[in-house]
């Protein structure tokens, strides 16, 4: 692949650039910004994004002096897409992201992740503790939190429908790629406050999900959290960590929040009330905030 090939144009940044990094046997695809030799801060993004739904947030993260990556994540867009389930499984993304912190000049890292990406945050976070400076999740509870409401809580089963429904082999990325994508747009747009979105930000997603194996590559996520689950090898989180949580959220149930701080050794909880799902794009001003200033506490 080369490194000008793109579904979406690069913030307008000095530094930044876009490469392909060699991590844990796959090919990412990332977009850097900022002085190598400061902090570094990893966005990852979750389903059906890519690196682009973190543009608005790169200048401000290199700004305040921070240096950033934003890959887009095995399955995604300009990335490599191992055939099969089992490249996806939860562990094996986690360390995707503890690979992609060797290809530079760092220890460690402040990560930062929304939906999925979140989800692969906290595994790093426990998984890997000693590569995880400061945490910011975004909408995505503590995975323990989360199995245990698949298990027990009704409302969140309810919620949560359309994740057993992408365990169907085939069927759900045919189905998606036969409507141009609508449904997927309509995920984000539908709950979403109006003008979170723009019409040529569907059109450079539309690119990303039509990539050559995109779909199935995304949706084996789920799949792979069908087949392997997602508990990880411990469940109390040592590093500083703030949640932000839009309170009307689509696909997850607000007492999850409260929640997952519990299984948090030093923890914030900040709710946005007319916030959903789609909070980044909402609210980007204000989560930038927050999170800039978790992260010079």
């Amino acid at each position: 692949m080369a490194a000008t090939d793109a579904n979406a144009p690069l913030p307008d940044i000095p530094s930044v650039e876009r490469t392909f990094r060699e991590v844990n046997d796959v090919t990412l695809h990332v977009v850097s910004a900022g002085d190598p030799a400061d902090p570094v801060v990893v966005l990852l993004h979750g389903f059906p994004e890519f690196w682009y739904g973190w543009s608005e947030y790169i200048k401000g993260f290199v700004q305040a002096d921070y240096r950033v990556l934003v890959p887009d994540q095995r399955g995604y867009n300009r990335s490599e897409k191992p055939d099969g389930v089992q490249p996806y499984r939860v562990g094996t993304l986690a360390e995707d992201i503890v690979a992609l912190l060797a290809t530079e000049p760092c220890d460690s890292a402040h990560l930062i992740g929304h939906d999925w990406g979140g989800t692969v945050a906290w595994h790093v976070a426990l998984r890997s503790p000693e590569s995880v400076d400061r945490l910011g999740i975004i909408n995505m509870p503590h995975p323990t939190v989360f199995t245990e409401a698949l298990q027990s809580n009704p409302k969140q089963r309810q919620k949560s429908q359309y994740i057993f429904a992408f365990q169907q082999p085939n069927t759900p990325e045919k189905r998606v790629k036969q409507t141009n994508f609508d449904t997927w747009v309509s995920v984000m747009n539908g709950p979403s406050k109006p003008g979170a979105f723009s019409t040529t930000d569907f059109e450079r997603y539309r690119q990303a999900w039509a990539e050559p194996g995109a779909p199935t590559a995304m949706l084996n996520w789920y799949r792979a959290l069908g087949e392997y689950g997602i508990e990880p090898p411990r469940t109390q989180v040592e590093s500083p960590t703030v949640l932000l949580w839009g309170e009307n959220d689509q696909a997850l149930i607000p007492e999850l929040a409260p929640k997952s701080m519990g299984f948090c050794t030093d923890s914030d909880l900040e709710q946005f009330p007319d916030a959903t799902h789609w909070i980044t794009h909402e609210y980007p001003d204000r989560v930038s905030e927050l999170l800039l200033e978790h992260l010079k506490r």
